[in-house]
């Protein structure tokens, strides 16, 4: 069933400002406490880089992302009427030169994606159920495209919940996973180098 439900913006420029939107079985927005633990962990790292919300879908975390001081927004939703419902709060919200709605497939904008720089950026992933349960492989293949074509020092974030392959995660070592509820925040700094594994010394 579609249930229109209302995101508010919970700090910086825009901080107090409200998103509705309608969502459906395929939606998954971020709930604030996440929203909220995704910003205080990139901290420093967000004022002055690009952000790209991929599976933008409300739109509010790219919203969030530039009232925070990020250098732009770059929306990623294949969906036309929420794309642009994004582009018409950024417009209400005075941020519209700000933020940019990339109306694509996701899979495919990754396949294509060029990273504008060398400047470190901040890549945000949340993906709808269906593609969590039913596209893993495509979804650890973008996962890879991104990593790899990346500039160093720039942070991919994926927003998944219990039962996601950890696992199947390249370098699992270097991600730092954190738990809130059901939902997973799986943070990757590229560049760092992998933990060496730990082995127990024997006397």
């Amino acid at each position: 069933m579609n249930e229109k439900t209302m995101v508010r913006i919970v700090a910086g420029s825009l901080r107090g400002r409200r998103v509705y939107t309608v969502v459906h079985e395929g939606m998954r927005p971020t709930p604030q406490l996440v929203r909220e633990a995704l910003f205080s962990i990139l901290g420093n790292a967000v004022p002055g880089r690009l952000f790209y919300d991929i599976f933008a879908g409300t739109g509010v975390v790219g919203l969030e992302a530039v009232s925070r001081g990020a250098s732009g927004t770059r929306s990623v939703e294949k969906d036309g009427k929420l794309g642009a419902a994004i582009q018409k709060y950024a417009t209400e919200f005075g941020v519209a030169d700000k933020l940019q709605v990339l109306k694509a497939d996701v899979y495919r904008w990754g396949e294509r994606w060029i990273p504008p720089g060398n400047a470190p950026v901040n890549l945000f992933l949340s993906p709808p159920f269906p593609d969590l349960s039913e596209r893993g492989d495509e979804f650890l293949t973008l996962v890879d495209q991104l990593l790899e074509k990346a500039p160093d020092e720039s942070v991919l974030v994926i927003q998944a919940e219990d039962g996601f392959p950890l696992d199947r995660l390249p370098d699992l070592p270097a991600w730092d996973v954190r738990k809130y509820g059901r939902n997973l925040l799986l943070f990757r700094v590229k560049g760092e180098p992998v933990p060496a594994a730990t082995t127990e010394e024997t006397p």
